[in-house]
């Protein structure tokens, strides 16, 4: 059985549309909406088990936060697992125009995310700490540094990269570790879900808060940065924040291009401009 026949299946006979994009590797996630009666659902199939039982895991724990997914049914159907989720809405934050007041809700959604008992997200007994973070800060750029001919990075762009601090990082706390804009998720009332949690652990909150901050003012503008900030009830300064993005940036980087070995990234790609910009940031302020 191909996922969309599963998802056909648990649409039981109804109306079936895919909302995952068409690049997509063999061990990706397919998410469907799925009309069943007088209403609608999500069905999310997994592309391996152990994705399927990370989110789940995540969600017994968060069951009491508001602004996470509700969870309908979940199940196993030959080799692929499943679950069918209510549907949250049909817009997100990388969609919508930007609007302070539904930032602010995204805000205060990961605030209390952050301040779960870690012991309830994760069976980690350490981490994504502080020196967790500053080795892979290195490892990362090191890994960027494969690539930069695909790239067009230049060898004294990698050189003022490697001079920067890695990001501060608090004590680890339970965390989403990609709440992207188009994971916060909007209804028609203006409800804000956050959605996907197969990646949640433990880190530190700034990481969550600078990917979101950042993310949100490339997708949706400064100001549903700054409230998404007003609603987390914490900000980051400037130069702490561009350290967090050369990283962000970095592994978004390596990320896309091991995923697409023949396909080159163009010299004015979004995030290659953000990765030189955050270096220059980082190093100019550094030296202040």
């Amino acid at each position: 059985m191909k996922p969309i026949e599963l998802a056909q299946k648990l649409a039981g006979g109804g109306r079936v549309h895919e909302l995952t994009g068409i690049e997509r590797g063999q061990s990706s996630n397919r998410v469907f909406r799925v009309w069943v009666g007088d209403g609608t659902r999500i069905a999310k199939i997994y592309g391996t088990p152990a994705r399927e039982r990370r989110e789940f895991h995540a969600l017994e724990a968060l069951a009491s936060l508001p602004g996470t997914p509700q969870l309908i049914d979940r199940g196993l159907e030959g080799d692929m697992h499943w679950a069918v989720f209510e549907d949250a809405g049909r817009w997100n934050l990388g969609t919508l125009p930007e609007n302070p007041g539904l930032a602010r809700k995204a805000g205060e959604i990961l605030r209390t995310v952050h301040e779960t008992d870690t012991g309830k997200i994760t069976n980690l007994s350490r981490g994504m700490d502080q020196e967790w973070v500053a080795v892979d800060f290195v490892s990362t750029l090191r890994r960027l540094e494969r690539y930069r001919r695909r790239l067009d990075i230049s060898g004294d762009l990698l050189s003022d990269a490697r001079e920067v601090r890695p990001p501060f990082a608090s004590d680890p706390h339970s965390a989403h570790t990609n709440p992207a804009p188009d994971n916060f998720v909007v209804d028609d009332d203006g409800n804000v879900t956050l959605i996907t949690w197969e990646w949640a652990t433990v880190a530190p909150p700034e990481w969550d808060l600078s990917k979101a901050t950042w993310l949100l003012s490339l997708n949706a503008g400064p100001q549903a940065a700054s409230a998404f900030q007003e609603g987390y009830g914490r900000s980051l300064d400037q130069y702490q924040l561009d350290r967090w993005v050369v990283y962000h940036s970095a592994m978004t980087l390596v990320f896309r291009v091991e995923r697409s070995m023949d396909t080159a990234i163009g010299a004015h790609d979004l995030y290659l401009s953000e990765f030189r910009r955050s270096v220059a940031a980082a190093t100019l302020n550094a030296d202040e």
